[in-house]
């Protein structure tokens, strides 16, 4: 009976799940077949998985999924790190037992996820961990460092900007102020008054958003504003241009306006994370976590990441 019991084990893996569209309620811990690195893949144990905005938005109701090409039933996360614990035939640069981090689309909160060792968001992204950073950090770096990454790129910012970050504080947020001031330039980060000292440890010059920001900005003292980026919806794009910040010098990541570039993680550059993953690993760049949970607690965590107060990343815990 034990035996038996073990190689069901052996052969059964935990993913959270959805069977309908919606939000946190619909998500279910299943036992699901075990899966397999075939062809050219490799097959990751993870031991946590971070959480992003798009993870609930993208999976919130069926017209928004399709448009990311996901159908019932579906997985849910796409941040991930762990272990390589299988490689398929044809795959080189990967061994079982390395450190890996990176992203799988809509499907990163399970016990196990196979990844095109070659492969994009929707088939997998995998990057070897640096000695130095843990499993929870790695987890939260894909899709907000190569975000951020991407706007930045946008921006092209440089020691003589000051650049007025909106939404700083979040989880990308994060990654574009401590990138930003790695660049050398002077960052101004939007949040709520209580953020103010958490704004200032990550580098930031704080103001609080909402009406009378330009003024609030301009009483700051600290000279022009060269650059903008919207990281929440576009009220920072508006109060840019109110200070005289030329278009191709704003950028936005979940809002449009138009003559205003925006940028996702799929415009990175293609060493942008491994970069990002070598400045937390020499201490350069850090990420503050605002909460980890089991999995077996899922729901809760969405509902925590989903009410956009949090400051930094929050991650799931699936650690053998």
């Amino acid at each position: 009976m034990h035996q038996h019991e073990d190689a069901l084990r052996d052969d059964t893996s935990r993913a959270v799940l959805l069977d309908t569209f919606g939000g946190p309620e619909v998500l279910a811990l299943r036992d699901v077949p075990r899966p397999r690195a075939g062809d050219g893949q490799i097959r990751v144990r993870v031991s946590a998985a971070g959480l992003n905005p798009m993870d609930w938005f993208m999976t919130a109701d069926a017209e928004t999924a399709a448009r990311f090409g996901l159908s019932l039933p579906c997985g849910f996360g796409t941040d991930y790190a762990g272990a390589v614990d299988q490689v398929g035939p044809g795959v080189s640069g990967y061994a079982v037992g390395d450190r890996v981090f990176g992203a799988a689309l809509s499907r990163a909160v399970a016990d196990h996820v196979v990844i095109d060792a070659d492969g994009d968001i929707a088939s997998g992204i995998a990057h070897h961990t640096p000695d130095g950073v843990d499993d929870r950090t790695a987890a939260t770096l894909a899709i907000a460092g190569s975000t951020a990454s991407a706007a930045l790129d946008v921006l092209g910012l440089g020691p003589g900007d000051t650049v007025l970050v909106g939404g700083a504080g979040g989880g990308v947020g994060v990654f574009a102020v401590q990138l930003a001031r790695i660049a050398g330039a002077r960052v101004i980060g939007t949040g709520s008054p209580s953020s103010a000292e958490y704004l200032r440890s990550l580098g930031a010059e704080p103001v609080a958003y909402g009406e009378g920001l330009a003024d609030r900005v301009r009483d700051l003292g600290l000279g022009t504003v060269t650059a903008a980026l919207d990281l929440h919806g576009t009220e920072t794009v508006h109060v840019a241009r109110e200070l005289g910040v030329p278009d191709d010098r704003i950028c936005t990541i979940a809002g449009q306006v138009d003559g205003v570039p925006a940028a996702n993680g799929a415009d990175s550059a293609p060493d942008a994370l491994e970069n990002i993953a070598r400045l937390v690993a020499a201490g350069r760049l850090r990420v503050p976590l605002e909460a980890t949970y089991p999995v077996e607690d899922i729901r809760v965590a969405v509902e925590t990441q989903a009410a956009r107060h949090v400051r930094g990343k929050v991650v799931i815990d699936l650690a053998p």
